[in-house]
Formats: structure tokens, C-alpha cells, sequence
């Protein structure tokens, strides 16, 4: 049996359009690493529709060279839903955000602070805002808020679809997007990645959309929440 063989399903926590840059269909650990729970993880961004993976107006050339407005990535500040019903254990808001984006710094950023990593900093120094909430024994992480949008609190009990943030770039981030996992505990110090499937969405295959149900995106396929 395959590792993926098995997934928890929950609820897509997106709407609109979104395509996975980073994935576990496409290798495992998704991230390069079991450490922080990030086995089974996903990034999901937003795109537009000119061929390559742009995730803001600039073009390729002009995002290497002189970058853009943060908040101008199309994925900035879209909102991020429960993907079950569970109890809000961490909430963290007040991480700031760098409001330009310049796509060669964030690459070096995030590659330095993955090597100095200092687990005594706390998950912030890489999650950025985050969210962890549980059900029964699956705990799942929301990571890299926008700051302030943080919209759920400690001990809160949510219901699958409620907005508990929104998009953003804080962290351990190359741009903006919501970087989305399942652990078996909830300290990402601590935890170990559990398998994730969503229950359902579509995907653009063979230049049609599909309908998927208890699906793992494939790595850069454009989905759509069916919410």
C-alpha cells in the first residue's frame, strides 16, 4: 500500500481558483523534509492564465529585477476556510509581512532560514501567522496569514467553512499562499504528517475540467473549489 493510499479527507480550504505549487503527489516529503509535521504538506497559490506559473502582474524578467506589491499577488488576501469542524487550538497574528516582493530575495530568504532554523524562535519564525485547529486526532496547520486577518482565537469551535484568516506572506514565505498540512499532534515541533485528500473539487486535465472527489491535487493543476 502506498503512503497516499489512505488520506484523511477534508474540506478543500479555498475558494475560486488555485493551482499547487508544492504537493505530495509529486514527491514525498512534499517540502523536502519530515521535520515541522511537513511530510504530506501543500502550497496553494493563485495564478493567472499566461503560459508558466505567475502569481503576480509582473512578468518573469521584472519580478527577478525589481518585484512588485505583495499585496498585488493574486492569491493576497483571499480568504482561508475551516476545512472541518474542529476546536482552535493556536492562533498567532502580528508577524509582519514584507510588502514588496522581490522574487530572488524571498528565494534566498527562505532558503537561509531553513538552514538557521532555531526551533527555541517558536513554528513563527517559519509559519508566519498560523492557525492550528483538531479534530479528534487530526490537527491541521494554516500557515502564513496575512497579519491582522487572523479571525478565529484559542478554544474557539468552528464550523467546516468558516473563515478563520486570510492569504498572505509572512514567514518562511517566496510569495503569497497557503501552505496547508495535517499532523498527528499539534506542535509542529513535535508532529508527524498525516496523508490529506480533499473530499471535492475540480481539475483542469487534457484542457477539461474534472470532477474530483477524495482527490490530492496534482503538482501545478489548476483546481476549483466546488463550495
Amino acid at each position: 500500500m502506498g503512503e497516499l493510499d489512505d488520506p484523511v479527507v477534508v474540506d478543500f480550504p479555498l475558494r475560486g481558483e488555485w493551482a499547487a505549487a508544492t504537493t505530495p503527489a509529486h514527491r514525498i516529503p512534499s517540502h523536502g523534509t519530515d521535520m515541522l509535521g511537513q511530510r504530506y504538506a501543500f502550497d496553494f497559490v493563485r495564478i493567472d492564465d499566461r503560459s508558466g506559473f505567475h502569481m503576480h502582474p509582473a512578468g518573469t524578467l521584472r519580478s527577478y529585477l525589481i518585484g512588485g506589491r505583495t499585496r498585488d499577488c493574486y492569491g493576497w488576501g483571499q480568504p482561508i476556510h475551516a476545512a472541518f469542524d474542529g476546536e482552535v487550538l493556536t492562533a498567532v497574528d502580528g508577524v509582519p509581512e514584507r510588502p514588496w516582493l522581490h522574487v530572488a530575495r524571498e528565494l534566498a530568504l527562505v532558503a537561509k532560514n531553513a538552514v538557521t532554523f532555531d526551533p527555541s524562535k517558536g513554528v513563527a519564525s517559519v509559519a508566519g501567522n498560523h492557525v492550528v485547529m483538531r479534530t479528534g486526532e487530526t490537527f491541521a496547520l494554516y500557515a502564513h496569514l496575512a497579519p491582522t486577518t487572523v479571525a478565529v482565537r484559542r478554544g474557539e469551535t468552528v464550523r467546516a467553512g468558516d473563515v478563520i484568516g486570510r492569504v498572505g506572506h509572512t514567514g518562511n514565505s517566496t510569495a503569497p499562499h497557503l501552505h496547508f498540512q495535517l499532523m498527528d499532534a499539534a506542535d509542529p515541533l513535535e508532529a508527524k504528517g498525516i496523508p490529506c485528500a480533499f473530499a471535492e473539487y475540480v481539475a483542469e486535465r487534457d484542457g477539461r475540467w474534472e470532477q474530483v472527489e477524495r482527490g490530492i491535487p496534482r503538482r501545478r493543476e489548476r483546481i476549483r473549489s466546488v463550495a
